[in-house]
């Protein structure tokens, strides 16, 4: 349901404006030709595979290295994109990316600002505005909304207050051209303020955001109101267990549920464990988690989470340290009528410290990139697994640069 959804979107942005005559237009927003061309020397991936599958294009941001590694898996073997790896040694340290929902763009924050790029024909990626930033905004994580209406950010103002920024685009996603473009706010007060990652609902009616030692919060989002698409209340939603964090949030494909990963927060409150809510719960005065909440994630740090398209998986990245190898662990989520419940599954062994989870355009493919931790070489950046009734089976293992690259995200084409 939820890739119907996405080619639905696609659709409706290529009628109002035809990707030709779009990225016609795109031409006379970018920069002088030459102004973002591949590095000099280029990045050396050292790639194993056991698939013969393929992918759509995806993208990996690496912090350390300061660049986007662009990628497609085409009949087993990955690919470089044309272009790639893309330099932001110009930008900043890069800190977050996001796509937009239509496949057009990709925005990318760094040190500096936010920056956009426009997505070509074959995930080749063309820098907008001459390089310049659309937002000065520095965001820890970043969303689009459905409609590809919002930019949405989120940014630590002191040490109790984060604040939501929203930035307008245009009915066909097209970004605005400056960082001075008026943008709305809210702004909440938690505890020892941080962001770990927001995460909007794919109908676009709220907002969450996993807010570390602060807990969680899900605020009402309204992305068809023009002037501010935020609520004016919030739900906070306080860690399981005292002194932990929520390390990471993600939704449901067809908003059954919405998921938060805290740090000791299973049944023992001795590991990482998953949270799972009833979605229909928010519009009540008490959150329901389902039968089997919260289950034990799998390692100590589940840093990322992935609900499967169909919704009846669920896969959580957990860290064990920086020096030793993560995991992947996956659980089966079942529905009685509108009862849901989650149960135990399996896992599978990652590259050291995994940050990032996406799953590829075709569903062939859950993707995630691994920090590396202080290690200078010998683990893998990037990993693809293949799924099958849910479970996972390691198909491609890769570099994405010379170590250290820090890869710090992954996201995939809609």
């Amino acid at each position: 349901m939820n890739r119907i959804r996405k080619t639905i979107f696609r659709a409706a942005s290529r009628t109002i404006a035809p990707r030709s005559l779009l990225l016609a237009a795109i031409t006379l927003l970018t920069g002088c030709a030459g102004f973002w061309n591949a590095p000099a020397t280029t990045t050396t991936t050292t790639t194993t595979t056991t698939t013969t599958l393929s992918s759509g294009p995806f993208y990996v941001l690496n912090q350390t290295a300061e660049q986007i590694a662009a990628y497609i898996i085409s009949s087993g073997t990955l690919e470089q994109i044309s272009g790639s790896p893309y330099s932001l040694a110009a930008y900043g340290t890069p800190e977050s990316m996001a796509v937009a929902p239509n496949g057009e763009f990709l925005y990318v924050a760094t040190a500096n600002g936010i920056y956009a790029f426009a997505i070509e024909t074959g995930g080749a990626l063309s820098v907008l505005y001459g390089g310049g930033p659309i937002s000065g905004d520095v965001p820890l994580s970043m969303q689009v909304s459905s409609g590809s209406g919002w930019l949405v950010d989120a940014v630590v103002l002191n040490s109790s207050q984060v604040q939501f920024h929203a930035i307008p685009l245009s009915s066909t996603g097209v970004p605005p051209t400056n960082a001075t473009v008026p943008k709305a706010t809210v702004t909440i007060t938690s505890g020892t303020a941080t962001v770990k990652q927001i995460a909007l609902s794919p109908k676009g009616d709220y907002l969450f955001a996993a807010l570390g030692g602060g807990g969680a919060t899900a605020i009402p989002f309204y992305p068809l109101d023009g002037v501010s698409p935020f609520g004016t209340t919030y739900r906070a939603i306080s860690v399981a267990n005292s002194n932990q964090a929520v390390l990471s949030v993600a939704v449901d494909p067809s908003e059954r549920l919405f998921y938060l990963g805290e740090t000791n927060a299973d049944s023992t409150g001795t590991t990482g464990g998953l949270l799972a809510y009833d979605y229909s719960s928010l519009a009540s005065g008490t959150l329901t988690q389902i039968s089997g909440s919260p289950i034990a994630s799998g390692g100590l740090s589940p840093s990322a989470i992935l609900p499967e398209a169909s919704g009846n998986y669920v896969y959580v990245a957990n860290g064990e340290g920086e020096t030793s190898a993560g995991s992947i662990d996956w659980f089966p989520v079942t529905a009685s009528g509108t009862t849901y419940s989650i149960a135990a599954g399996s896992s599978i062994t990652t590259g050291i410290f995994p940050v990032g989870l996406a799953e590829d355009v075709e569903d062939h493919f859950v993707l995630a990139v691994s920090t590396g931790g202080t290690t200078a070489s010998g683990n893998y950046d990037l990993e693809a697994y293949t799924m099958s009734s849910g479970a996972l089976t390691a198909a491609i293992t890769s570099t994405t640069g010379s170590d250290p690259v820090g890869a710090w995200a992954v996201v995939a084409l809609p």
